[in-house]
């Protein structure tokens, strides 16, 4: 039972107990009071516990959310690095290639000129023509 129900049960007791003539005193049944302070004893302990837990419970669920938060924005650092590190590596892919690319190009171009001016010539250097020296 809830302890504020229980001190209301207490004061209405005393509220309506009987007066004693010609004082400001009034009777009350012992029993009544002695029951209702041994179900506020019962009921004081378990309701402390329960506020305790609920005031943990929230700390924990602090520590919990203040992990989450950090966890988050040391995720978004290390995709932020990650991206920074890919951009660089992108940047300097791009530049290997253009100088395969320019390569190429060059043996290509050293190949038609090779073609075009080795029209006589044979693969030992010399003339393909069959006339003798």
């Amino acid at each position: 039972m809830d302890v504020l129900v229980l001190i209301d049960k207490l004061d209405d007791l005393v509220h309506n107990a009987k007066a004693v003539p010609l004082t400001d005193q009034v009777r009350i049944d012992r029993e009544e009071i002695y029951d209702i302070l041994d179900q506020m004893r019962a009921t004081i302990p378990e309701e402390i516990k329960q506020a305790r837990w609920i005031v943990k419970e929230r700390q924990a669920q602090e520590i919990v959310d203040e992990a989450r938060r950090q966890a988050r924005e040391t995720r978004l650092e290390m995709e932020d690095w990650a991206d920074s590190i890919l951009s660089t590596l992108e940047v300097n892919l791009d530049k290997f290639l253009g100088a395969v690319k320019r390569g190429r190009e060059r043996l290509h171009e050293r190949s038609q000129e090779s073609v075009v001016a080795g029209v006589g010539v044979g693969v030992d250097g010399g003339s393909t023509n069959d006339q003798p020296y």
